[in-house]
């Protein structure tokens, strides 16, 4: 976003791009006739996930960015796991065990030794992130819902198409797209780069969310809190200090206990359905 300076055509040329991406992946995994079997619900379903979750937030979250630090950023969104807790738990019926519970307490611990932080600021940039951040967990309670029949890879399409297309409203509506064509070549590539990442971020995501609890799949997207601060002692403060050391090792303790009592939670909850 500091390559590109208008962040909100930053993230709707990357969506956009990452949406045609999407479309193709459709198209070769020959899932596209799976629309025709579509209920008007199922159809409801996708464009609420594409106008709640492909759109505003991105437009909110990559305009924060620029007013508040990457650390801050990625720390906001990974409380993405507590508003998805707060869904689910109501909304989809699922449930966390005690020790799981202690596994998301230590995750949630190690972001306060996380190395560079310095804290927040409590600004505008932040407010935005934090109501992306909102957004993205009602999302991903409704992509919840439409995976139960639909396939990972059509919702991922779905939401990233309809999510463009109302940015490609929102870019149209400020000024028109007459600033692409003064976006340089390291600009582009820094657009084509993001736009790859979150091509694997979005089939990955919707992938697991089919196959695993919303709570269980938010909880996991913390420790990529751990590559945030990785990065940073290599560019920002060029050191492994004795906080990001245990920083991973309370990282390393959330994951090791919310994956190896997911199993049990799940099966009780197989159970239940079924007795």
């Amino acid at each position: 976003v500091t390559g590109v300076k208008d962040a909100v055509l930053y993230t709707t040329l990357k969506n956009t791009i990452v949406a045609a991406l999407l479309v193709g992946a459709l198209l070769g995994a020959r899932k596209w006739p799976e629309l025709k079997t579509l209920s008007r619900k199922q159809f409801g379903l996708l464009l609420a996930i594409g106008a709640i979750g492909g759109s505003i937030p991105f437009a909110l979250f990559f305009t924060g960015l620029t007013m508040t630090s990457a650390l801050s950023g990625a720390l906001i969104h990974k409380t993405l796991f507590l508003w998805v807790l707060l869904l689910a738990i109501p909304f989809l019926k699922e449930r966390v065990s005690g020790w799981q519970w202690l596994g998301i307490g230590a995750i949630f611990a190690a972001n306060v030794f996380v190395g560079g932080f310095t804290g927040f600021k409590f600004n505008t940039g932040e407010a935005m992130i934090l109501g992306a951040t909102i957004l993205w967990a009602v999302e991903n309670i409704i992509a919840k819902v439409a995976l139960r029949d639909i396939s990972s890879t059509l919702v991922a399409a779905s939401r990233m198409v309809v999510g463009s297309v109302i940015l490609l409203g929102i870019v149209a509506f400020r000024g028109g797209f007459a600033p692409v064509g003064a976006i340089t070549a390291v600009q582009w590539n820094w657009t084509l780069l993001s736009s790859a990442l979150l091509v694997g971020y979005v089939l990955t995501w919707y992938a697991a969310l089919k196959r695993a609890p919303a709570t269980y799949v938010a909880t996991l997207l913390v420790p990529a809190t751990l590559v945030t601060n990785i990065l940073s002692a290599v560019f920002l403060t060029r050191a492994y200090t004795l906080s990001d050391a245990m920083s991973t090792g309370l990282f390393l303790l959330g994951i090791g206990l919310v994956v190896f009592f997911a199993r049990g939670t799940k099966e009780r909850a197989l159970a239940s359905a079924t007795s």
